[in-house]
């Protein structure tokens, strides 16, 4: 049996894929890792789920730093999770990683040249180039997921003309015959791994259940609730998330999580996006929901017909939170600054019409707008602490509550201030424009098995105890602190 150290992967992306699950043995580890680690040209075929990539990066991890420089180019909607991705598999390493979700950090940190990899999106990645702060001839190895998803074959030609020749290319697809020209012009000489959905026969039938990558939890639980099966399978491509899904479902006690065959069951979730050939083996052990964001819904619509959709109640609570959203919207102009100017405006229209309907067209307009949202307050700066009911004595630590910030409320993590643990309770330092949002959403979850309550602290009914102060935000380095 292989080793990860046999398969040249470095012991920190090593630990990390271990403890996700992955085996040495499997052949996407076997294939992709080594490859990825000696400096080799891969395209893989797999579901567009950033989690099929842990082997190529932690391969490509184990590659880069010193004067080698990595560049990871993501959809928008997944720089969460590739990000987080990255993170934990250089998370004891001395990598420099950057997440890009904007231009002005990742260009001081780049002229300042102290970053080994950079994770964003194309857009992102052509505005460093464009302002000379991004020079690809300095790139060793560069990381493409799913170019399918792009506008066209030439939307990352300005990154890839000025790749030097013996630069490292991965490429990650789910279609790969649409992307057969970006493979030819860049990633020539490539080895392929994974099997082709092209011509294949979907299997089924399936229900479907339409969500975020950031809601997958929350989905899977309402499905739960939905449904009440008689037997659960929980199957994932890795454990990453398995203490989340655990938390979420406690009325569900003999659910069973997979990362292999699922055993027979009444009712089989699918975390990730399965492969076809897996996807097979669930629908022949019991009533299969696959969890499906909106950029998935090709992917899917390949590989899985009949669909049921699934109507969780979360949408309707969604839609009245919007609607509430917009009532508080309009509360706060009401209640706050000079309207003159906008009386004298719709002075006119109020003597041909009844002022509620005025108010009526107004609304109609502001929900049409391109924007597509309420206007957003105006901004908070600034810094507020967040009260949580669960300190020491209740062996909570500071990774714990960075923990369900980061993974279970998709938070930044670069966001999260100081962390002072007292023995009952603990006070975490936020942006005060998103304390009041935050406070709500640790509300009721549960850290170290305990329901905690959280408010944003106003210095009062506070429980008495002493304790330490933790630093919450993480070095810019990978390892933590």
């Amino acid at each position: 049996m292989p080793s990860f150290e046999e398969l040249h992967i470095h012991p920190a992306p090593a630990g990390a894929l271990e403890r996700r699950g992955w085996n040495p043995e499997s052949p996407a580890v076997r294939d992709a890792a080594p490859t990825a680690a000696r400096g080799n040209n891969l395209v893989a075929v797999t579901p567009p789920a950033p989690v099929y990539a842990a082997p190529a990066l932690a391969g490509m991890l184990s590659r880069i730093g010193g004067d080698k420089r990595g560049l990871v180019i993501v959809p928008s909607v997944q720089l969460d999770e590739w990000g987080a991705l990255v993170y934990d598999l250089a998370r004891h390493s001395s990598l420099r990683i950057q997440v890009a979700r904007g231009t002005a950090r990742a260009s001081r940190e780049l002229r300042a040249g102290s970053l080994d990899l950079v994770v964003g999106t194309l857009d992102t990645a052509l505005t460093l180039l464009t302002r000379s702060v991004l020079r690809m001839e300095t790139v060793d190895a560069l990381f493409l997921a799913w170019p399918e998803l792009l506008p066209d074959d030439d939307a990352a030609m300005p990154l890839m003309q000025d790749l030097p020749r013996e630069a490292q290319r991965i490429v990650f697809t789910s279609e790969a015959s649409r992307v057969g020209a970006v493979v030819d012009r860049y990633a020539r000489k490539a080895l392929t791994i994974g099997p082709s959905t092209s011509g294949m026969a979907p299997a089924g039938p399936v229900r479907t259940v339409s969500t975020s990558w950031s809601g997958r939890v929350r989905a899977l639980a309402g499905a739960v609730e939905l449904l009440d099966p008689a037997s659960l399978v929980v199957w994932t491509a890795d454990r990453e998330y398995h203490e989340s899904i655990l938390r979420l479902i406690p009325s569900q006690p003999d659910v069973q999580l997979v990362l292999g065959d699922a055993p027979p069951a009444n009712t089989i979730i699918a975390f990730d996006l399965p492969a076809p050939d897996r996807l097979r083996q669930l629908i022949e052990v019991g009533e299969v929901v696959l969890l499906v964001p909106a950029e998935a819904e090709g992917y899917v619509s390949r590989i899985a017909s009949p669909r049921r959709p699934l109507q969780l109640p979360g949408a309707v609570d969604a839609a009245r939170a919007a609607e509430s959203a917009q009532r508080a919207a309009i509360q706060r102009v009401l209640e706050g600054g000079d309207r003159n100017r906008s009386l004298l405006t719709l002075a006119p229209l109020f003597e041909r019409y009844d002022a509620t309907v005025v108010a009526a067209a107004l609304f109609e307009l502001w929900r049409e707008s391109p924007q597509g949202t309420p206007p957003a307050p105006p901004e908070v700066t600034g810094t507020a602490k967040v009260y949580v009911g669960a300190g020491k004595k209740d062996g909570v630590t500071a990774n714990d509550l960075v923990a369900v910030l980061t993974k279970e409320l998709r938070f930044d993590r670069t966001q999260i201030g100081r962390i002072e643990l007292r023995e009952t309770y603990s006070l975490i330092e936020l942006p005060a424009g998103e304390a009041e949002r935050l406070a709500q959403q640790l509300n009721g979850t549960n850290i170290r098995r305990k329901r905690v309550t959280a408010r944003v602290d106003r210095g009062a009914s506070r429980p008495s105890g002493g304790g330490e102060r933790t630093p919450g935000r993480p070095a810019r380095r990978a390892n933590p602190r």
